[in-house]
């Protein structure tokens, strides 16, 4: 297999040095564990509800939907929890956990085998979780809608099932240098198997996937393109419907992490016309433990693999089942279909201009940090980020600021390398800290973040 990526240099943060640093310095003032604050509200079963408080003027759509939240009404290390951490997994509204229990409560049954009440009361719901998944991204067809545990089995499914029925040696696999991990691995797996070559897009000068050298990239040896939709460290959105029309002009395929745009704005797959598209359930107000694959209903009627088995020979049940063997997961499919309620309750167009709007605004007071380095391009009228900033400050360790934020401030931010390694190994660093916002945050969230940040980036400074 040949893998075409670029080597670059890295740089080296210092080690880590919170522990020492805040325990010689602060050790009187750590604050540790967290309480409720039960004097805020955390009610509303569902967004239908009165969203806004009518005694606030014109409140944003941050400050009506939080109260739907119980988790965000809590102090943490002694301070209010300021949660921006939401590209890694999204807070869960009361909907969605009381779908759970009424789930566990009352119809908890295994799907599709049973046929007294409480199984077909399960498989209805099941099954309706399935066609709200279809209606949300406009499938053309339920069975177009695979359940997966996450989008990195989604991935791994059509890697395996596509991916080995129809790769052979010499045959292309364009992927950028800022995909996920899980991105990445089944098709250098796939890859070594079957002979196939890995090339990987650069960034551009505004560190944003190079659309040019992806379109010289694509020829009639390429099979499939493998690109997210918006990046989780860059922030950058890629124009999907225009990749997936070069790549069928050449007769490739499409996959589509959409695990970042799914819960942010309006996402058509009919539309945008990709072949394949995955995206995770905790990361869009649903429970952990599921995801799904959308893949247009021919290809996935072609691709193997299991269920119902014979002694002598096997045949192959209709997607979406052929994918899905053995007990799911119930309940949580059904908490991702309460979580697709409540956000179409509000609107993904509503989530997405609000969200652009704060984004814009976590970008800007981002840039009164001395000696910051924000990733990705910055927000212009042509350039919409996604409300998520990845950056590192001069001579500090991300890790440090994140742990610092936390347990003197109550910030919940993310350190390391969001599972896109090669990305930050082409920026030259090692690591970074991400804020990433959600439809819940509000500017007050931003500006407590900053204050914070300000309060810890002169802590550290003070040891210079």
């Amino acid at each position: 297999m040949e893998v075409l990526l670029p080597k670059l240099p890295s740089f080296k943060f210092p080690t880590p040095s919170y522990c020492r640093s805040i325990t010689t310095k602060t050790s009187s003032c750590v604050r540790v564990g967290f309480r409720r604050l039960s004097s805020l509200p955390v009610c509303a079963s569902t967004v239908n509800e009165a969203l806004a408080d009518p005694t606030v003027d014109s409140p944003s759509l941050g400050h009506s939907t939080r109260p739907h939240f119980p988790i965000l009404h809590q102090e943490v290390n002694g301070s209010k929890l300021v949660y921006i951490d939401n590209a890694a997994t999204s807070q869960k509204p009361t909907a969605v956990i009381k779908a759970l229990q009424n789930y566990y409560e009352g119809y908890n049954s295994n799907v599709h085998r049973g046929i007294h009440f409480l199984s077909a009361k399960a498989t209805d719901e099941y099954e309706s979780a399935r066609r709200k998944v279809e209606a949300f991204i406009n499938a053309s067809d339920s069975r177009e809608i695979v359940f997966t545990r996450n989008a990195t089995e989604a991935i791994n499914l059509v890697a395996y099932s596509w991916g080995l029925s129809n790769l052979k040696p010499g045959d292309e696999i364009i992927l950028t240098v800022a995909e996920h991990h899980s991105a990445i691995v089944p098709w250098q797996l796939v890859a070594q198997k079957v002979g196939a070559v890995l090339k990987f897009v650069n960034l551009n000068d505004e560190e944003v996937p190079n659309i040019d050298q992806l379109k010289e990239l694509l020829s009639r040896k390429t099979k499939i393109v493998v690109v997210h939709h918006v990046s989780n460290v860059l922030a950058s959105v890629l124009p999907i419907k225009d990749i997936a029309h070069w790549a069928h002009d050449v007769g490739a395929k499409i996959l589509v992490d959409a695990c970042q745009s799914v819960p942010h704005m309006t996402v058509d797959v009919q539309d945008l016309d990709v072949d394949f598209l995955v995206a995770s359930s905790h990361k869009m107000c649903g429970p952990t433990g599921i995801g799904f694959l959308y893949g247009k209903l021919d290809l996935l009627s072609s691709m193997p693999p299991f269920l119902d088995v014979y002694l002598d020979h096997s045949t192959y049940a209709e997607p979406p089942s052929r994918f899905e063997a053995g007990t799911p997961a119930i309940g949580e499919a059904i908490g991702l279909g309460a979580a697709i309620d409540y956000l179409s309750g509000i609107g993904m167009e509503a989530i997405h201009e609000y969200e652009v709007e704060l984004g814009t605004y976590l970008y800007e007071r981002l840039l009164s940090v001395p000696n910051i380095h924000i990733y990705g391009p910055a927000p212009s009228k042509e350039v919409k980020r996604a409300s998520l900033c990845s950056f590192n400050v001069e001579n500090l360790h991300p890790t440090d600021l994140a742990t610092f934020l936390d347990q003197q401030h109550g910030v919940a931010i993310r350190s390391g390398h969001h599972c896109a390694q090669p990305l930050h190994r082409y920026l030259g660093v090692n690591a970074s800290a991400r804020a990433s916002l959600y439809f819940y945050n509000t500017k007050e969230d931003v500006d407590n973040f900053i204050h914070a940040l300000h309060d810890t980036v002169s802590f550290f400074n003070s040891f210079k």
